[in-house]
């Protein structure tokens, strides 16, 4: 009985912190859906870029969705011993670890089908908004300007939109010289062409395999708390008279 109390109050514990992250993160994915820059500010260009892959105020206002879900049933469950709480909070958990590996393992092994998929999503919305819509524009030039690239593949994404039909040039991120860190001026079609500054896409996909032990090391942390929470929540389950 000492254990199994013990548990009880270990479970309300947890899942009290897995409540305020998903209150904090709603919070801070309302703060982005109102406003993008200046998040991008704070948080600099990794954020920024990857504002340009999914909306991440709608994301996060989502994830914080779930995890408020989440605390709440699992406090609920383990203080008043409901087993329908601790039950449902099995099956989510379990839900959420399966979309995980699912995601992970498709993005482990079809990360070109994943890139054609977002370029389709992507590169018309450059053409579209980049040099007319403020907020896009300036959280795409945090973006290039951060991980020094051009562009979602590289400078022709940019062909035929609002900037490059006002100024006559490329942005010169575009036309960025690695060695002597600089801009080639006029960023034009020649220039662009000839830097063949890599796309956002790519260097992103870089960074993240350069701190693949980092990124996994979460992921395995991530996946090993929701693992101990569905045991502890089943312990409890089973226990209940």
């Amino acid at each position: 009985m000492g254990c199994f109390n013990f548990i009880k109050v270990m479970m309300i514990l947890f899942n009290m912190l897995i409540f305020l992250c998903g209150a904090a993160l709603l919070a801070v994915g309302i703060w982005v859906s109102v406003d993008g820059p200046s998040f991008v500010k704070i948080f600099g260009p990794m954020s920024s870029s990857a504002m340009q892959f999914v909306n991440v105020g709608y994301f996060l206002i989502a994830a914080g969705a779930v995890l408020f879900a989440l605390g709440f049933l699992g406090c609920y469950g383990a203080q008043t011993e409901s087993k329908c709480a601790l039950m449902t909070f099995f099956f989510i958990l379990l839900l959420i670890f399966i979309a995980e590996v699912a995601a992970a393992v498709v993005a482990l092994v079809y990360t070109t089908l994943a890139e054609n998929f977002l370029m389709a999503v992507v590169v018309p919305n450059i053409k579209k908004e980049y040099g007319s819509q403020k907020d896009f524009t300036q959280v795409w030039n945090s973006t290039m300007a951060g991980l020094k690239c051009c562009g979602f593949t590289n400078y022709t994404d940019f062909e035929g939109s609002p900037y490059v039909r006002k100024n006559g040039t490329f942005p010169p991120y575009c036309c960025y010289d690695s060695v002597n860190n600089s801009f080639m001026e006029p960023c034009n079609n020649f220039t662009a062409h000839n830097m063949s500054v890599q796309g956002c896409f790519k260097q992103l996909l870089y960074d993240i395999r350069t701190n693949a032990v980092t990124v996994g090391g979460v992921a395995a942390g991530i996946g090993g708390l929701e693992l101990a929470a569905m045991i502890v929540s089943m312990y409890l389950y089973c226990n209940l008279e």
